[in-house]
């Protein structure tokens, strides 16, 4: 009796399936990565099979929730963003062996900064997420204006069919750098200018 009681207390204290696929997957980026500063790998070069979905998902403010719980360690997210997947519309977490169903409800990734920097004479903007992607803005990751819950929203394109929403702070340092037109129908316009790229963004 003893040594079944243990036996079903070890069950119950096994890792779930979730657990161990998030365990193989950052297992994989660490590997790549240990002798590497941060790095995007090939997904676009990897064709893996569907191992179906994981209860995983990344709400609109940017918080990752697993299995009900808020997943804070920052290297772990930053782990995981690298592996991020967007095909046909939905979210994936991909590897060379697996690609695994999560869920986002708005934008995968966030950006928490934003600086002008110089190129070849040239003033380009050029913005951070919390993951530590850096996107340099022209013709490939423009800025762009979306809804979302009934709300205008800026968000830029980063990578992989991903994009990033802009925090708002951030937005109110790009509308600083820009500049602010109306029109003749009343709609306010910013239009921000980075190297020869020249957007219009309306609210």
């Amino acid at each position: 009796m003893v040594n079944q009681n243990n036996s079903s207390q070890e069950s119950e204290k096994s890792p779930s399936d979730d657990d161990k696929n998030l365990i193989n997957i950052a297992q994989y980026v660490k590997d790549v990565q240990q002798s590497h500063k941060r790095s995007i790998p090939p997904l676009d070069q990897w064709h893996p099979k569907h191992c179906g979905k994981m209860d995983l998902i990344i709400k609109a403010n940017g918080e990752w929730w697993h299995e009900g719980q808020l997943m804070k360690r920052q290297s772990m997210l930053d782990l995981f963003s690298s592996v991020l997947w967007q095909e046909a519309g939905k979210f994936y977490l991909k590897t060379p062996v697996e690609q695994i169903e999560i869920k986002v409800e708005d934008a995968p990734l966030l950006v928490n900064r934003v600086e002008q920097v110089q190129i070849d004479g040239q003033a380009y903007l050029q913005l951070t997420t919390t993951n530590q992607d850096v996107v340099l803005v022209d013709d490939a990751h423009p800025i762009f204006m979306q809804e979302y819950a009934g709300e205008r929203r800026p968000y830029v394109h980063v990578r992989f069919g991903l994009n990033a929403l802009i925090q708002r702070q951030v937005f109110y340092h790009l509308v600083e750098l820009g500049q602010l037109d109306e029109t003749p129908d009343g709609k306010v316009v910013l239009t921000l200018k980075s190297g020869d790229l020249l957007l219009h963004l309306d609210s």
